[in-house]
């Protein structure tokens, strides 16, 4: 009797472990006919159903059900079993397309009823789609659009949501109560792309697929489909937060915030000091610049990404800095700017009062919901009888949890009222205003960040295009702005004085030395552990020393294909040569156990392995060494003396490196004691 596969389809897709089990005991002969109501149920596809009648052939064995019995190695119960097979896969087949085709033929009519994201209900029609009723709800809803239309980042909007504290709405089925909880980036990205706030029906926004693992097995996977492959799309089924239109300007911000095409503007704002970042051009090529910064991530440059070969290298399109074309740009925008800049100032105040307005709507909301809870749990509490004490302390708890709650959230409100920004009296708004008639002072204020200076410029300008002739020192820029109206303007570069710029002689001669003996990086450190700079008045890196031995024809330093012997190593090799930490080597330097050299002042120390050096280290201590402490009590002096005594080599030393007492052993010749030295 073989149960196993009960519930599951035999199409073929699903993974039937009892029908493996009879076509192994089938395979092995220990079957002699095979039982079924039906026999075109055992396999709805005819590779299974062919593969057992082969099987069953060879092994003689039956098949039978309510109209007969059958022989698979007999041609005519052959013929017949395989008609019943191709019948059922057709029947199956049949049954799906139907099936399929009133799911559709409902979807197509905006009737079908599958899950709906937070903020909606079914009502009582077929295919009717409401708001939800929950006040709160449709709040925190309303606040996802609002936001992102200010903020224009999905991540921004999530951090919004974190810094004040809120709660956020989320529903897996229609049954189910909402559940609040923290707001995650993938919830509040997956509302924003959702187009049922937008008062649409989709339908067919995905499809699934049957592939092959690494194993063989058939598994399902679901791809999603872009808008134009949708099976349905039904605008303005129902009534949404957002229309169509901006819906679509919604999904075309976060396309260009996450992906911007090939040579056109977009990307997310940044933290950078690079003004035009993602709306800066390439006048010769038309690719999108990159942004770079020089120094200490102080100095902005823009760059294009293709490159020309000038003399055998490749040379970047357009390498420019950013100071002088990022000023330009700044003060074109703040003329432009400057007949609107009062009633923009006093938006800006009243857009951080409805702000917080909002927040706090959310904040109140919460409040009724958590005092409702409690109202409800105490209900619950009142209801049960006093007696049923196994009832009544669950209850009597879970009304103290919801009281706790209440009274958090109520204080939390009661907080955010007083930390609530006051309405702007008319003295206010008259210094406002004065403030909004020099625009150049509000922009270069410590509490405007480059993030905000940012967003100013893409709310303006649509793209920059620049145009460098080196050769004149000049840069030729075209704003073009958000409503198509073109400005051109000519920026004058700065002139470079190569008399200025060059490294000192001194400096070349030492890296010509060095070159011989360590790569680029060491040299870098080399050189500012001993305070030089380049022509610039920068410290050295890797890359402007790389630079200088190309300009000056210095060989690059190429390490040796064979391990030194006998010769001068670092002291990280040294250390593996030796067997002991680098950290034991440069102890051993500063109190002079162990010779070092150095080619320069500043430069890495090297060791030189000998015999001698071999012999110092050994596992275990011979006769007659003493630890450190005890060598100073025979002694008589302190452990500096007997250092200096092993360096001049008036005393013998080894260092044992095995064992739970590692370190230093010297050899002390016993002396007679004298008078001074006899313990009474």
């Amino acid at each position: 009797m073989i149960d196993e596969d009960l519930g599951l389809s035999g199409s073929g897709t699903a993974l039937r472990s009892g029908f493996a089990r009879m076509t192994s005991e089938v395979a092995l002969g220990h079957a002699g006919i095979v039982l079924g109501l039906e026999v075109s149920r055992l396999a709805r596809n005819n590779a299974d159903w062919y593969r057992l009648l082969d099987l069953c052939a060879v092994t003689d064995t039956l098949i039978g059900d309510a109209d007969g019995l059958y022989h698979p190695a007999s041609f005519n119960d052959r013929l017949v079993l395989g008609l019943k097979g191709t019948m059922s896969e057709a029947e199956l087949h049949t049954l799906r397309t139907r099936l399929d085709g009133g799911i559709r033929n409902k979807a197509a009519r905006g009737e079908l009823r599958r899950g709906l994201p937070a903020g909606f209900v079914y009502g009582d029609q077929d295919g009717e789609v409401l708001l939800h009723p929950d006040e709160s709800v449709r709040g925190a809803v309303r606040s996802v659009f609002e936001r992102f239309a200010e903020l224009g980042s999905v991540r921004r909007v999530w951090l919004w949501f974190c810094s004040e504290g809120l709660q956020f709405p989320s529903q897996y089925n229609n049954r189910a109560e909402i559940q609040w909880g923290k707001p995650t980036y993938t919830a509040i990205c997956n509302m924003l792309n959702s187009p049922v706030y937008a008062g649409a029906y989709a339908y067919g926004k995905s499809r699934h697929e049957r592939v092959l693992d690494e194993h063989g097995r058939i598994k399902r996977r679901v791809r999603s489909l872009p808008r134009s492959e949708w099976a349905v799309l039904i605008r303005e089924h129902h009534e949404g937060y957002i229309d169509w239109a901006t819906y679509e300007a919604n999904q075309a911000r976060i396309g260009a915030n996450i992906r911007p095409r090939p040579h056109q503007a977009g990307g997310a704002v940044r933290e950078g000091k690079a003004l035009l970042q993602g709306i800066a051009t390439c006048g010769h090529c038309g690719r999108r610049l990159r942004t770079h910064y020089r120094g200490r991530n102080t100095t902005p440059g823009y760059h294009c990404a293709g490159r020309n070969i000038v003399n055998g290298r490749g040379v970047y399109c357009l390498n420019v800095g950013g100071i002088q074309i990022d000023e330009a740009v700044t003060t074109a925008v703040i003329d432009a700017l400057t007949p609107a800049a009062c009633e923009a100032t006093l938006r800006a105040a009243q857009q951080l009062e409805s702000d917080h307005d909002a927040a706090l709507a959310q904040w109140r909301l919460a409040v009724e919901r958590a005092r409702y809870e409690a109202d409800r749990a105490e209900r619950r509490y009142q209801a049960v009888e006093p007696e049923n004490r196994l009832v009544a302390r669950g209850l009597e708890a879970e009304w103290e949890k919801r009281l706790r709650e209440l009274e958090q959230v109520q204080s939390e409100l009661n907080r955010r009222e007083q930390a609530r920004p006051r309405e702007l009296s008319l003295k206010e708004r008259h210094s406002i205003q004065a403030l909004g008639a020099d625009l150049m002072r509000v922009w270069d204020a410590a509490t405007t960040t480059d993030r905000d200076r940012k967003e100013l410029l893409r709310s303006l300008l649509e793209e920059v295009i620049i145009a460098v002739e080196r050769a004149a020192f000049r840069a030729h820029l075209t704003l073009r702005w958000k409503g198509g109206t073109i400005t051109e303007l000519e920026v004058c570069l700065p002139r470079s004085n190569p008399a200025h710029n060059r490294t000192d002689e001194d400096t070349v001669a030492l890296v010509r030395r060095l070159a011989a003996h360590y790569p680029d990086a060491i040299i870098a450190g080399i050189l500012n552990r001993q305070d030089r700079t380049t022509g610039t008045g920068k410290r050295f890196t890797a890359n402007d020393v790389g630079n200088l031995r190309r300009h000056r024809n210095i060989a690059r330093f190429e390490s040796p294909t064979q391990a030194p012997q006998g010769e001068l190593v670092s002291i990280a090799k040294a250390a593996t040569i030796l067997g002991v930490a680098p950290s034991t080597l440069h102890r051993w330097l500063a109190e002079g156990i162990v010779a070092g050299e150095q080619l320069t002042p500043g430069a890495p120390w090297q060791i030189r392995i000998t015999d001698e050096l071999r012999a110092f280290l050994v596992e275990d201590a011979p006769p007659g060494y003493v630890p450190m402490i005890e060598a100073t009590r025979l002694l008589g002096v302190t452990r500096q003396t007997v250092l200096q005594r092993i360096r001049r080599g008036e005393l013998e030393a080894v260092h044992v490196i095995r064992g739970r007492r590692k370190g230093l052993r010297i050899k002390v010749v016993h002396t007679s004691p004298d008078l001074f030295t006899q313990s009474s």
